[in-house]
């Protein structure tokens, strides 16, 4: 991804450059048609490299929100690890240790664990 903005950036950088360049005496550029197909080729490189892929994301994490129940085991962004005690609409009570429990939000839910993995940790 890093990539992808440097380059884009170093090419930005050098238009100015390449504009002077040319001859004076040369017929147009790309002409309409052709500035219609680099935008519509820019377009494309955009949906599938950025678009596509957080959208997909942001999917599988709606489907985790409303698949949580009751005795799943759940890692928050923050990196908690626990128990779900109880699921309401919003938020989520996580069992971090014995008689220990966090009212957490469900989007700060970052992955469910396999079963037996706490006991592991």
């Amino acid at each position: 991804m890093k990539s992808v903005k440097l380059f884009l950036i170093g090419l930005m950088a050098m238009m100015p450059t390449l504009a002077m360049a040319q001859a004076a005496g040369q017929p147009g550029g790309m002409g309409v048609m052709g500035q219609v197909i680099f935008f519509a080729g820019f377009i494309l490189i955009f949906y599938f490299l950025i678009w596509r892929p957080q959208s997909k994301r942001a999917k599988e994490h709606k489907s985790l929100m409303s698949g949580l129940n009751k005795g799943d085991e759940v890692v928050t962004s923050g990196g908690i690890a626990g128990k779900i005690t109880k699921v309401a609409d919003d938020f989520i009570v996580v069992e971090i240790s014995d008689n220990v429990e966090v009212k957490v939000q469900k989007v700060a839910v970052a992955a469910a664990l396999p079963k037996g993995t706490l006991k592991d940790i």
